[in-house]
């Protein structure tokens, strides 16, 4: 996520309540948060004794933190970007159940629930309603990765596996992925719930709505301005990415078999590659 100061890249780490399964079994907090200076402090619960292993991030956000805060203070700025013609990745990474897709999804009733995604979409056609002088158009496409396979998840088949090509001219792209033309806050929210409803989910120890592969939905945003004194006018795109990743996992701990196994097995191997191309 961008950063107001200009940073490329900012990680920030929010933290949820216990869940009521880990209420019922009496689990007590392992990790504190300074909210003030951004650090995560880790303390191993079976060596009480020693002293906490600290971690400093752009941010970090406590288990009271509203969504609306979370994303005026950690989104907007980028949403701000792509709508100057920047492109920007918002992604959530985590262990299974640790809260992914609330932050990101979010529910849609009441209000003040709403995730990053539904609140972005908001934000974009506010932008765009209040600049009547310049014309935009607004394309969208949603896919998933399951099992290392690529799903088009506005496709009228979503288990269709979609191939990866490379172009000189605009780099790497899905072949064959639907994209949709939306001109305000319900068409695109329209388009959004089309494809969740697709989404890969199933039922583990851990988390009984965990999702099975990753998602990205993809906003493209182009406008056009005229210039003063130029018969041409003034283009320019923007695109931005909203990524769901599935969470790491331990068979161990999710009591995963069969199909759930094979997709924790995938989930692990990819969010590794992840891990390496972050940290190359």
């Amino acid at each position: 996520m961008a950063k107001k100061g200009g940073e490329a890249v900012m990680v920030v780490v929010r933290m949820r309540p216990f869940n009521s399964k880990e209420k019922n079994e009496g689990r007590g907090p392992c990790i504190s948060l300074d909210v003030k200076t951004s650090v995560v402090s880790i303390t191993n619960p079976s060596k009480t004794g020693d002293p906490p292993k600290s971690f400093t991030f752009d941010a970090v956000y406590d288990i009271d933190t509203q969504q609306k805060h979370f994303y005026e203070e950690s989104c907007y700025q980028m949403i701000e970007s792509v709508l100057d013609g920047f492109n920007g990745t918002i992604f959530a990474y985590g262990q299974t159940g640790c809260g992914k897709t609330w932050t990101m999804q979010g529910l849609n009733h009441p209000p003040e629930l709403r995730g990053v995604i539904p609140i972005s979409f908001d934000h974009i056609f506010q932008s765009i309603k209040a600049d009547p002088a310049t014309q935009f158009l607004v394309r969208c496409s949603y896919l998933e990765i399951y099992n290392e396979e690529v799903r088009d998840l506005l496709g009228v088949d979503s288990t269709v596996k979609l191939n990866l090509k490379e172009d000189p001219g605009k780099g790497v792209f899905v072949k064959d992925l639907t994209e949709e033309v939306v001109k305000d806050v319900e068409g695109i929210n329209k388009v959004m719930d089309k494809g969740f409803a697709k989404r890969t989910v199933g039922a583990t120890l851990m988390n009984a709505g965990s999702s099975r592969s990753h998602s990205i939905f993809t906003v493209i945003i182009e406008a056009s301005e005229s210039v003063e004194g130029s018969d041409k006018d003034k283009i320019r795109a923007g695109k931005l990415n909203l990524v769901d990743l599935a969470g790491s996992e331990r068979s161990s701990k999710t009591g995963a078999t069969g199909d759930r196994l094979k997709e924790g097995s995938q989930i692990n191997l990819s969010l590794s590659a992840l891990g390496n191309v972050i940290s190359a």
